[in-house]
């Protein structure tokens, strides 16, 4: 099923595998977050994994950076990356939440990265 947000298309690939695709040009914010935070806690109420498809181009409000990706159930993310640029910021972006220890993996989607993000949640939500 595929759902729209304010800034982003949500698919429900399956009942623990969310795919985000983000607007194009979008500064997420604070609000954005937390929009999609109130979808994840209606739809996904188990543990479940996202898949971060930048197949657009945007960035985020410094304060989206530190709160993004803390819902309780959301227990592995993957990220499919499209541009060298892209790869950079998601590495920066997961330096920055070292804390969290993120279960998170990149994926270039120039190499059948899509269906290796999705395998890849598949067995990491397959012991939840």
């Amino acid at each position: 099923m595929k759902y729209k947000l304010s800034f982003c298309t949500v698919n429900r690939l399956s009942d623990q595998i969310a795919e985000v695709i983000v607007n194009s040009g979008i500064e997420i914010s604070i609000e954005m977050v937390e929009e999609l935070e109130v979808f994840f806690a209606e739809y996904f109420t188990q543990p479940f994994g996202v898949l971060i498809n930048k197949v657009n181009h945007y960035y985020y409000a410094f304060e989206a950076k530190l709160v993004i990706g803390s819902h309780a159930h959301l227990k592995a993310i993957a990220v499919v990356n499209y541009s060298k640029e892209d790869q950079d910021f998601t590495d920066n972006f997961v330096k920055i939440r070292t804390v969290d220890q993120w279960n998170i993996q990149s994926f270039s989607g120039l190499d059948l990265g899509w269906q290796q993000a999705y395998e890849w949640l598949k067995k990491e939500l397959s012991t939840c």
